[in-house]
């Protein structure tokens, strides 16, 4: 049984479509295309829903535009593919640091005075 995602609003049983987010600061409600995973502070709507959304007085309401063919485009693949080759490339090994040799001090508590080596 396939997990198919339904519309956020009460009674409805149709499938999801798009994901509405907020975002307070801006006063803004974001409608997109559904997201890849269902987020507890985002609701996810049916067409019929998505298109009949109103957001409170002041508010604005920003609508970004789907996708249709639902798979990833050119741009994403390349970006992919670069960060696959990048991370494949040598890196090189960096020497452990060497411990420093003790220079004699006065000590105060635990606290150390330390010489400088001029």
């Amino acid at each position: 049984m396939g997990l198919l995602r339904r519309c956020s609003r009460t009674a409805c049983g149709r499938p999801a479509t798009t994901t509405l987010t907020y975002v307070y600061a801006d006063m803004t409600a974001v409608v997109g295309p559904l997201a890849t995973y269902a987020e507890p502070h985002a609701y996810d709507l049916c067409d019929p829903h998505s298109e009949r959304l109103s957001a409170p007085r002041g508010w604005e309401v920003l609508r970004l535009a789907h996708d249709d063919d639902r798979g990833p485009s050119s741009d994403d693949l390349l970006a992919l593919a670069d960060a696959v080759r990048e991370a494949a490339q040598p890196r090189p090994v960096e020497q452990p640091l060497q411990p420093a040799r003790p220079v004699e001090g006065t000590r105060r508590g635990h606290l150390t005075a330390v010489r400088s080596e001029d």
